[in-house]
């Protein structure tokens, strides 16, 4: 049973992200800040915001979340705690242990093996399940902003499960008006699956090619939330900030745990770590640079958003374009709408990015097949695994309900985020010798401050998350018996697969 907890050996772990055949090393600390900003800044805040300010109600009146209202800046400045202790655990261990795998690479050497795999079936939600929920949000407002001059046929638009889920009579309506194969509708949605697909090729080419692609993106995305910063501060009325807590600080936590949806995805930079030069120094700056920019980010637009118009008409799929026409700026609705479309297309990159590089990691330890850790001998990235994410998140995407995916991958990601920061007083106690470039000041009020933290935004989300999630576990659980206990590479003694292999030779 013990040997469900065998810890991979952190020299074991350094050589294997240098080895001839690998990922290449191309990325600086500016790369990583920029790839932290295009993770951040996209879904969350051009879509959840408005949820989290103005609360969650069911058509039937009935209120399943609390809004924070005004005070929503302090649910983002609680967030950004919360993260920032979780940052300064990935600092540490992403400075010691520079190969690719993020929180499931540090995980196995501090907490095992099983716990590794739990933690790699967690980032599943948080990158894969996610970007299906992106990808549906980025096709929404492609059709918004092109609904001008182009009318997009609404089955071409909504996935199967999206209508049955919706209480729209317009989209429910749909299910009688869409075309028909076998006496099934026919119910796709195209932009989000070719979307996605377009991302998968540019990422198969390589890793340098795609962060020029997403730094342009971050400077159009960054340029439209200034826009919108400078022309609604000058709308900004001081009464909209009374009553600034309407639901005292159970609306600040519900609002907290709605929109951290908006921070997911600084970790995603340390799954670059194979491919980052001076990993020691340049990781810890990039992530915690990241998560600093886009918190303060964050907490102006809410600021700016709660006080441009009441906080009760910022429920809207898209509370940024909807406040600047509800406070009569339509003319600038066309720009916010388009900043969000850059938006997602970069967070969709950066996460099509760092899932590929989990299943690498897990791939190469044993716990999944084999081709999953091939690299591709001329682009060097792992391309098997980047074009089967690609089609299981473009299928996803296709036909599935976003609305079901934002609090599943919540609850994934702060649950992988917790177990990050037990795993660093683990590690200092196991191997307190161990050299570390980047050490976390006050290491237990900080790493056991930042696991109860996520456990307490957890406690945020509703019951069908934590059921839903429970089920995804125990799928993970079966997965892991029935294959990678009897294939890792640890517990058969076996030296990890050959890199000469995986180049396709």
């Amino acid at each position: 049973m013990l040997s469900l907890f065998k810890r991979k050996q952190i020299a074991d772990l350094v050589p294997e992200g240098e080895q001839a055949g690998g990922l290449k090393r191309t990325l600086g600390t500016g790369d990583l800040v920029m790839l932290s900003i295009g993770a951040v800044i996209g879904a969350g805040i051009f879509s959840t915001l408005g949820t989290a300010a103005a609360g969650e109600v069911l058509p039937t009146g009935e209120v399943v979340r609390h809004g924070a209202g005004p005070a929503l800046v302090l649910s983002f400045l609680l967030l950004g705690a919360v993260c920032a202790l979780a940052a300064l655990c990935y600092a540490e261990l992403a400075s010691m242990i520079p190969q690719a795998g993020s929180a499931y690479a540090y995980s196995y050497a501090t907490l095992g093996e099983l716990v590794a795999w739990i933690i790699g079936w967690d980032l599943i939600l948080e990158y894969a399940v996610g970007n299906v929920a992106v990808a549906i949000a980025w096709s929404g407002y492609l059709s918004s902003l092109l609904s001008p001059w182009v009318q997009f046929p609404g089955w071409l638009t909504h996935g199967y499960f999206n209508v049955h889920a919706s209480s729209d009579p317009a989209i429910r309506g749909l299910l009688e008006t869409a075309p028909q194969l076998f006496g099934m509708p026919i119910l796709v949605n195209l932009p989000a699956f070719l979307i996605v697909m377009a991302i998968t090729g540019l990422l198969v080419v390589g890793v340098k090619e795609s962060t020029r692609v997403n730094n342009i993106m971050v400077v159009v995305k960054l340029a439209v939330l200034a826009l919108f910063i400078g022309v609604g501060a000058m709308h900004v009325k001081p009464e909209n900030f009374t009553p600034f807590a309407p639901n005292g600080f159970t609306g600040i936590h519900q609002a907290a745990a709605i929109v951290f949806f908006a921070f997911i995805g600084f970790d995603a930079i340390s799954t670059a770590a194979e491919e980052t030069k001076n990993p020691q120094r340049t990781m810890p700056r990039g992530i915690l640079l990241g998560l600093g920019i886009c918190t303060l980010i964050y907490v102006i637009v809410g600021a700016v958003a709660t006080g441009l118009i009441p906080y009760e008409q910022l429920r809207s799929s898209d509370p940024l374009a909807h406040a600047f026409e509800v406070a009569g700026l339509t003319q600038f609705s066309w720009v916010i709408a388009l900043g969000a479309v850059v938006s997602m297309a970069a967070v969709l990159l950066v996460f099509q990015y760092g899932q590929p590089r989990i299943f690498y990691a897990m791939a190469r330890d044993g716990l999944l097949p084999s081709w999953a850790a091939k690299v591709h001998p001329r682009f060097r990235t792992p391309h098997i695994t980047t074009l089967v994410t690609g089609v299981l998140v473009a299928l996803g995407a296709l036909v599935a309900d976003d609305a079901a995916t934002y609090d599943l991958t919540n609850i994934g990601t702060l649950s992988a985020f917790m177990l990050v920061c037990l795993g660093v007083p683990v590690l200092r106690i196991l191997e307190p010798n161990r050299p570390r470039p980047f050490k976390v000041p006050f290491v237990w009020p900080v790493s056991l401050g930042g696991a109860a933290a996520c456990l307490f935004v957890m406690q945020g989300l509703p019951v069908k998350a934590w059921e839903r999630f429970g089920i995804w576990l125990a799928i993970g659980l079966v997965i892991y018996f029935a294959y990678g206990y009897r294939k890792s590479v640890l517990r058969r003694g076996v030296a990890p697969i050959a890199l000469d292999a995986q180049a396709g030779k």
